[in-house]
């Protein structure tokens, strides 16, 4: 069974309208492709809660930092809509740039506050370009319910705030992280990770559990943090752009773990940039 694929606004829309007139629920996932296990649960999760479910695939250019970066992300349309036709996912919509940004295209959507700082700090206009793909996704989709995963934690936040200031009505949901078996959090990027950088790589997710372990046990939020810091280094990683302990509901920064946390890092393998998270609790 193939997936259906739609292109344009209108053709999406039509669609919506018509599952609208039978009384359905509809759920969306916004993905950028290269699907995995973790976008996968996260359409399983969809399905859970809506009549029909939409996933959406476009490598948003308006969120990358580099163009490198972008032109290496991964394209695989066709063996995307293979992974979600098994699941019962309704439609794929895959816009083009165009389509998306027509031209003279002028507006942005910019979210302050959970958005300083984390990887907002060191992806200038990141966070912009999310909320602004994101919010006209809602819009396109018209859905009750939208699925993200827990890994990209401050963009679960972003989400958030902006459907809540913006009135959209929609519900966002948000998903455990999917691990390799490892414990490495799944990401499109880890199939560029070398074979040595892949035996150093789920020591991210080793030395955050130990610090969340050791914080919840009553350890120097402070002293926990540097000799983290210190363990990816020595470890094998080449830049730790940020790890910091963070409110679990408003993001700010954690000195003495009082209420649920989030221990949130960037570290990178060469060219690669890894993220991951924890939660954590007093």
């Amino acid at each position: 069974m193939s997936l259906p694929i739609v292109r344009t606004v209108h053709a999406l829309r039509t669609l919506v309208t018509r599952w609208r007139r039978a009384g359905e629920t509809i759920a969306v996932v916004p993905t950028m492709g290269a699907l995995h296990e973790g976008h996968l649960s996260l359409v399983s999760a969809a399905l859970a809660r809506a009549d029909r479910v939409i996933v959406t695939l476009f490598v948003n250019p308006k969120q990358f930092n580099s163009a490198a970066d972008l032109a290496a992300y991964p394209r695989t349309e066709e063996e995307d809509a293979a992974k979600l036709a098994p699941l019962g996912a309704d439609v794929l919509f895959a816009p083009d740039g165009e389509e998306m940004y027509a031209p003279g295209f002028s507006t942005t959507v910019s979210v302050s506050g959970v958005s300083e700082g984390l990887c907002g700090g060191h992806r200038p206009g990141h966070f912009d370009g999310v909320a602004t793909v994101v919010t006209k996704l809602l819009l396109q989709s018209g859905a009750d319910f939208a699925c993200f995963g827990e890994k990209d934690f401050q963009q679960l936040h972003v989400v958030r705030r902006l459907a809540r200031d913006l009135d959209i009505p929609v519900e966002i949901i948000g998903c455990p992280t999917v691990r390799e078996g490892d414990g490495l959090a799944l990401s499109s990027r880890n199939v560029r990770l070398s074979d040595s950088q892949r035996e150093i790589a789920p020591r991210l997710a080793e030395i955050l559990f130990d610090a969340a372990a050791r914080l919840a046990a009553g350890a120097e939020a402070d002293a926990t943090l540097a000799a983290s810091r210190s363990a990816l280094m020595n470890d094998g990683f080449d830049m730790i752009e940020y790890l910091e302990l963070r409110d679990e509901t408003t993001l700010a920064p954690v000195g003495r773990l009082t209420r649920p946390a989030r221990l949130l890092a960037a570290a990178w393998l060469g060219d690669i940039r890894l993220i991951d998270n924890v939660a954590v609790s007093p």
